[in-house]
């Protein structure tokens, strides 16, 4: 069988241990304990697995848990949906091709030109590989070097990006690294992965914090206010959706609200 990837696994189970206590799954309190959260014991005891065994697999040690182990570890975990898939994704996680940058088939770049609403396509790493007219008078796109035309980048490093998002910036800062993690712990080990996780800790201050909280979201349709310098406020809607050619590219667009 094959070994499970380092370190991604083991602290997404740290992360969801830590954050429960005895009471929140019905076991006794007990006498008092150094730090918040669950035992790794508990967790095992409440899944139904060896102690020894859960300690490997925080450690990605173990061997590939079956799909009965890894239902049994989310209920344990109380998981929600996103991270119940997250804990999947992760256990069958194998060895991956390095991350090439995508390229956008014609057929799906005639069809972002030929929109007369707001539209962009991004990659696997949130990389824009592709945009309209409409897109570029609101986000500027192409008033950047290649290497930073990354939506993580822009809206938390780019100064004018983050003054485009005014007093909401934080919360759709946020929002996003979190709808990035899922992705990110299937290729923490890929260099252009590494690369941005060190340009987006370089580059704003609050990540750090925000990355280490390792919260997880689903990427589902949304809202979002701007401050426009030339346009003023924009109330905007978005919807997402994945290209059949190749399921790694994401078509973003957006509606007035």
């Amino acid at each position: 069988m094959n070994e499970l990837p380092s370190s991604e696994l083991g602290d997404f189970l740290r992360s969801r241990r830590d954050r429960l206590s005895p009471k929140d799954v019905g076991l006794p309190t007990g006498r008092r304990r150094r730090t918040l959260g669950l035992r790794r014991e508990e967790v095992a005891q409440l899944a139904g697995i060896g102690v020894d065994w859960y300690i490997r697999l925080e450690q990605g040690r173990a061997v590939c848990p079956s799909a009965t182990t890894v239902e049994s570890l989310a209920r344990a975990l109380r998981l929600n949906p996103v991270e119940r898939a997250h804990l999947r994704a992760l256990t069958r996680n194998g060895e991956r091709q390095p991350f090439i940058r995508e390229t956008v088939p014609d057929s799906l770049l005639r069809t972002v030109m030929a929109l007369n609403l707001p539209a962009y396509v991004t990659g696997r790493r949130w990389d824009v590989l592709a945009w309209n007219e409409a897109a570029a008078e609101i986000f500027a796109f192409g008033r950047v070097p290649e290497e930073e035309r990354n939506t993580l980048i822009l809206v938390l490093t780019n100064p004018k990006t983050r003054k485009l998002f005014g007093a909401g910036w934080a919360e759709e800062a946020k929002r996003m690294v979190a709808q990035f993690r899922a992705t990110h712990d299937l290729w923490a080990r890929d260099p252009a992965f590494v690369a941005l996780l060190e340009r987006l800790r370089s580059g704003c201050p609050e990540f750090a914090a925000w990355w280490a909280a390792h919260d997880l979201r689903g990427n589902v349709a949304g809202r979002k206010q701007l401050a426009h310098p030339r346009k003023g406020a924009l109330r905007l809607q978005y919807a997402s959706f994945q290209a059949n050619d190749d399921p790694s590219l994401k078509l973003v667009i957006y509606t007035k609200a």
